[in-house]
C-alpha cells in the first residue's frame, strides 16, 4: 500500500519552524495524531533523519490551523510540540514563534483571503485559549515576505509580522499568580511563579551560582543546575496547579539579571531540557511582565517605566527582543496587552508523507 500524503506549508515562524497544516487534512482523534506527528517530524532520533525536524527543540514543532467558530477570531492555532529522541507529544504550551507563521500561511492555505495593505488575522490559541492579533504584509493582496526588519536568533531580515496579544495574563492557570504569592521559597530558592500567555518559573541566576549571561552551551553543560532546576519546576508546578509536570513542557523556566546596557534585562529561558538559544515570544512576555511587578524576583533590575505602553528589553543568548506591556500599575498589576515584533518566511509547501499502518487517511463518507 502507498504512502498516506498530506498537504502541509512549511514555516520558519520567528526563530522556530515546522510544518503548518489545515486540521482537517489529519486525524481527529488524538492517539493517531500524535503517531502521525511523530511520523512527520521523525521524533525518536537526535537528527530526526526520518523526518522533517532539525534535531532541536525549535524545529520539532507543528501548527494545525482551521476557520474558528469563536465569535471573535478568524483562526484557531492548535500547537504542537514534540520531543527530539522521545516520543512524547505535549499540548499543553502554545507557541508564540510559530504564532507569528500563523497569519501568513492561513492565507496560503486559502483560509483567510487577503487584502491590500495589512491583513488583519485574529487568531484563538487553542492549547491556552490565548487570542492573538496578527498584522501581516499585504500590499496588493499577495502576502510579502521580504523587508527590512531583523530578529536577533535568524539571519537577514524579513517582512514583519506584528502580534497583538489580547487577555494573556492567567492564559494557562487562570492566575496571573498561580500560587498566589509574589515570591514562593523551593529548596531555598526564591522563585516568582507567573503566567502570562505561558506559565513560567522564575529565578535570580545568582540564587544558582550563575551570573545570567552565560552562553546557551555553558549553561547546557551545567547538568548540575539542570537537575535542581528541574527538581523546583516540578515542584512549582504543583503549586501552580497544573498537577504532575514532570513529563510536560510547562510550566516552562527562565532566569533574570541585569542586563549589560542600561534599561535591559538579561534572559536564559529553558524548553525545559535545554537552553533556548534565543527567547520564546510567550516566554518573554511573561519575563517582562515579572521586571515590571513590584516585589518579584526581578524588581529592581530596571528603573520602572515612566509611561506606558512601556517597551522591556531582554538580552537573550542571540541577541535582544523587546516586548511592548501596556498595563495598568494600580494596587494590583493588571495587564492589557503585550505586544512583538517577530518575521515569518515560507520555506517549502506540498505532501508529507507516513506508513498507512500509522494512518490511511481520511475515510471518505
Amino acid at each position: 500500500m502507498t504512502q498516506t500524503q498530506i498537504p502541509y506549508v512549511f514555516m520558519r515562524g520567528g526563530t522556530s519552524r515546522g510544518p503548518y497544516f489545515n486540521r482537517a487534512d489529519l486525524p481527529e482523534d488524538r492517539d493517531t495524531l500524535s503517531k502521525v506527528l511523530v511520523a512527520t517530524v521523525g521524533s525518536g532520533h537526535p537528527l530526526n533523519i526520518d523526518g522533517m525536524g532539525g534535531g532541536a527543540a525549535v524545529t520539532t514543532k507543528v501548527a494545525m490551523l482551521s476557520r474558528s467558530d469563536d465569535e471573535w477570531a478568524d483562526i484557531d492555532y492548535f500547537f504542537a510540540q514534540l520531543e527530539v529522541e522521545g516520543d512524547n507529544v505535549d499540548y499543553k504550551p502554545t507557541c508564540g514563534n510559530i504564532l507569528a507563521g500563523v497569519g501568513p500561511a492561513a492565507v496560503e492555505m486559502g483560509l483567510i483571503e487577503p487584502v491590500d495593505g495589512i491583513t488583519e488575522v485574529k487568531i484563538r490559541a487553542v492549547n491556552t485559549g490565548a487570542r492573538v492579533v496578527a498584522l501581516v504584509n499585504t500590499p496588493k493582496g499577495a502576502l510579502q515576505y521580504g523587508g527590512e526588519t531583523e530578529i536577533a536568533g535568524v539571519p537577514g531580515s524579513a517582512a514583519a509580522v506584528n502580534l497583538l496579544f489580547q487577555d494573556v495574563a492567567g492564559s494557562v492557570t487562570g492566575s496571573f499568580l498561580p500560587t498566589g504569592n509574589l515570591i514562593d521559597v523551593i529548596e531555598d530558592i526564591p522563585v516568582t511563579c507567573m503566567d502570562v500567555a505561558m506559565p513560567v518559573v522564575i529565578a535570580s541566576p545568582e540564587s544558582f551560582g550563575l551570573t545570567g549571561l552565560e552562553s546557551a552551551e555553558e549553561l547546557d553543560n551545567n547538568r548540575e543546575f539542570f537537575t535542581k532546576m528541574e527538581r523546583i519546576r516540578c515542584k512549582a508546578g504543583e503549586m501552580m496547579g497544573m498537577g504532575d509536570v514532570s513529563q510536560s513542557v510547562v510550566p516552562k523556566f527562565g532566569l533574570l539579571a541585569k542586563g549589560t546596557k542600561e534599561n535591559s534585562v538579561a534572559a536564559r529561558y529553558f524548553m525545559p531540557k535545554k537552553t533556548h538559544p534565543s527567547m520564546a515570544v510567550t516566554g518573554g512576555q511573561c519575563m517582562a511582565c515579572c521586571v515590571v511587578t513590584p516585589g518579584t524576583v526581578a524588581q529592581g533590575l530596571v528603573a520602572a517605566p515612566n509611561e506606558v505602553p512601556a517597551t522591556i528589553v531582554l538580552e537573550h543568548p542571540s541577541g535582544t527582543m523587546d516586548v511592548i506591556l501596556d498595563y495598568e500599575q494600580g494596587e494590583a498589576f493588571k495587564l492589557r496587552s503585550a505586544g512583538i515584533v517577530r518575521t515569518a518566511r515560507k520555506l517549502a509547501d506540498g505532501y508529507v508523507y507516513v506508513e498507512p499502518e500509522i494512518w490511511q487517511g481520511p475515510q471518505k463518507g
